[in-house]
């Protein structure tokens, strides 16, 4: 599959998805540079803003199996990737596969659970395996988290720590829609109260799990040069020497923006990465990264803004 395909195939998806949700288009964007790089997405914001709609409608136009959980202060970890029960008729044990075992998992309300329940999905993000009972089990070669949580309840939540931060490619923060756009939402909506599914909006599969991986394959072959890594190198590195940061970005953060950026070329059509991708991606890569000083906090500084600072101090190639 060549680049066109790539940027082809992403334009039908976002057509699938427009058919449901209004607006959120640099949401969906970012959603498909995660799938084509094999990384996860983190999404913020506040109730009603159409998260769970969009990860639906999202894997219903993938052509993607779909699983959710919602996760809940007394969720455990074997509720979610399984266990091995005692089956009294057969006096043996047989594997019960938790949710976790989908391509597309909407992880919803993600720091409502505690950390020992947050953990559990580690190994799912970073390997696309399971371990239950010491038995390695592989995940779908596509599995991709699509976790949300909430910015405004601050009771009853586990905020996620660095390494589950860490698993994620993208932080997205959604906000509520313009006014323009609300008005599409109750004219569209605004006659069917309960959820319906995405195909009863239309919504299509226009993928499967063949084509994404072939798009895979050709985000991996788009060229990256010297300049450019250079480039994020110099990003990855600035966050480091900042006083308004307590935390600067891991070696990690510096392998998946090349990873993102390769995925935002494909989508654009080009075979080859440039600097506008980079900083394109660059702040929802690095704000659940970094860790803002106190003395930033007192001032009322934002991770946003030392990110953009960051990336203005930093010359781009040419």
């Amino acid at each position: 599959m060549s680049v066109e395909h790539v940027q082809a195939l992403a334009a039908e998806i976002r057509q699938q998805v427009a058919r449901a949700v209004v607006g959120q288009e640099t949401t969906v964007d970012l959603m498909l540079i995660a799938l084509f790089a094999r990384g996860h997405i983190l999404l913020e914001g506040p109730p009603g803003t159409a998260k769970t709609l969009l990860a639906h409608c999202f894997a219903r136009a993938l052509g993607l199996q779909f699983g959710r959980i919602q996760f809940t202060p007394d969720l455990m970890p074997g509720d979610i990737i399984g266990a091995n029960l005692f089956n009294f008729q057969t006096s043996q044990f047989s594997l019960t596969r938790g949710p976790i075992f989908t391509e597309v998992l909407l992880a919803d309300e993600i720091n409502r659970t505690p950390p020992k329940t947050q953990a559990a999905l580690l190994e799912a993000m970073q390997e696309r395996t399971v371990t239950i009972d010491g038995e390695s089990l592989a995940l779908s070669d596509h599995f991709t988290v699509v976790a949300t949580q909430n910015p405004i309840e601050q009771q009853g939540v586990y905020p996620l720590p660095e390494a589950q931060l860490d698993r994620f490619l993208f932080k997205q923060t959604i906000d509520y829609p313009n006014a323009e756009e609300e008005r599409k939402i109750i004219a569209r909506h605004g006659a069917r109260i309960a959820a319906v599914a995405p195909e009863d909006w239309g919504v299509e599969p226009v993928a499967n799990a063949t084509r994404l991986g072939q798009a895979s394959v050709a985000v991996a072959a788009v060229r990256l040069v010297d300049d450019v890594i250079d480039y994020i190198l110099r990003l990855i590195r600035a966050t480091r020497g900042v006083a308004d940061l307590e935390s600067g970005a891991s070696p990690r953060a510096g392998a998946m923006l090349a990873g993102a950026a390769r995925a935002r070329a494909a989508i654009d059509g080009r075979d080859f990465v440039i600097p506008d991708d980079v900083k394109a991606i660059a702040p929802a890569l690095l704000r659940h990264r970094l860790i803002l000083s106190p003395a930033a906090e007192i001032d009322g500084r934002t991770v946003e803004q030392v990110v953009a600072s960051i990336i203005e101090s930093i010359e781009a190639p040419r």
